[in-house]
C-alpha cells in the first residue's frame, strides 16, 4: 500500500489562514523586511512567493532590492538601520549572497529579536540548549508536518541526512527536544543505506537529487524530503519518491511538501517576533 502523502501545501495554507486571523485581531501590523542582493533567479522567485504570502496574511512586508555590487559594509549599514527602526519586527537577508559578502557576518549583524530566519548564533544557541527562540523556518515546518500527521517523534530513531546550520543541525535539535533519538548523517558517514533503514523518521536534506533510494527506507517510516533540485527542468527532491513511497508509511512530495511550510513558518516567526518585542 503506498505511503500517506503529507500535503505541505494544504497544511501550510491552514497555518497561513490561522495567522491571518491572528493578525487581523491585532491592533498593529507585524512588519517584515526582506533584503535581496542581486537578481539570483531562484532567490527572486522565492522572495516573490514570500511577498505574496505575507500580504495575504495581512503583514506589512516589503523587499529592499540591492545591487549585486553592494559592499559588505553598505549591506551591514542597511541591516543596522532596520535593527534601529522600531516599526520593523522581522529582518531576513535572502541567501545566497554574492561571493564578496560574508554570510556569517551578515547573519550576526541582525538583531536576534528580529532574526525571523532563526540563523543568528544567539538563537541557534538557545535552540540547542532547549530555550525559547526564533527557530529556522524549514526545520520548524518539518515539525509541524509531523504534528499534522500525528507522527510523534518521542521514542523513535530519527536520522537526519545533512548537517547544515540552516536545516540539518537545527532539525536534530528540534527532534531531540521532541524526545526522539537522533543520528545526524553526512558525506563522511559510512554505510548510509543501513543507517537509514533504522529510522522511524528519515529527514533528507543533502541537496543531491534522488539520493535516498527505496531500499534505504524502513517499512512504515515517515520520510521528509527537504531537498529541492532542478533536473531537466523539473523540481525533484533528495528522495527517489516513487521508490520510497512504496515502502514508507508517510512521505512528503517535492514540490508541495516542505517548501510551503517554510514560508508559512517565516510568517509565524514574524508574528511571534512582533508580539515578543511588544511584550505580548
Amino acid at each position: 500500500m503506498p505511503a500517506t502523502l503529507i500535503d505541505g501545501k494544504a497544511i501550510g495554507a491552514e497555518l497561513r489562514a490561522r495567522l491571518a486571523a491572528r493578525v487581523a485581531a491585532l491592533e498593529f501590523r507585524p512588519s517584515l523586511r526582506v533584503l535581496l542582493v542581486g537578481e539570483h533567479p531562484a532567490s527572486a522567485a522565492y522572495v516573490r512567493a514570500k511577498e505574496k504570502a505575507a500580504a495575504e496574511a495581512g503583514l506589512d512586508a516589503a523587499t529592499i532590492r540591492l545591487p549585486e555590487t553592494i559592499s559588505q559594509g553598505a549591506l551591514l549599514a542597511e541591516i543596522s538601520g532596520l535593527n534601529a527602526d522600531p516599526l520593523v519586527d522581522g529582518i531576513l537577508v535572502q541567501l545566497p549572497l554574492p561571493r564578496h559578502i560574508g554570510a556569517d557576518a551578515v547573519i550576526e549583524a541582525i538583531d536576534p529579536a528580529k532574526d525571523v530566519d532563526g540563523f543568528h548564533p544567539l538563537n541557534a544557541g538557545k535552540l540547542f540548549t532547549g530555550r525559547p527562540s526564533l527557530v529556522p523556518c524549514t526545520p520548524l515546518g518539518v515539525m509541524k508536518l509531523l504534528a499534522a500527521e500525528n507522527i510523534d517523534p518521542a521514542g523513535k530513531h530519527a536520522v537526519v541526512l545533512g548537517r547544515s546550520a540552516i536545516v540539518g543541525r537545527p532539525m536534530a535539535a528540534l527532534l531531540i527536544g521532541a524526545d526522539a533519538t537522533v543520528t545526524v548523517a553526512h558525506s563522511k558517514t559510512s554505510d548510509l543505506p543501513t543507517l537509514c533503514r533504522t529510522a522511524g523518521i528519515l529527514v533528507a536534506a543533502v541537496g543531491r537529487p534522488d539520493m535516498v533510494r527505496g531500499d534505504w527506507v524502513k517499512p512504515g517510516a515517515a520520510v521528509i524530503d527537504v531537498g529541492i533540485n532542478r533536473v531537466e527542468g523539473k523540481l525533484v527532491g533528495d528522495v527517489a519518491f516513487e521508490e520510497a513511497r512504496a515502502v514508507a508509511g508517510a512521505i512528503t512530495p517535492v514540490p508541495g511538501g516542505v517548501g510551503p511550510m517554510t514560508i508559512a513558518c517565516l510568517l509565524e516567526n514574524t508574528v511571534s517576533a512582533a508580539l515578543a518585542r511588544r511584550g505580548a
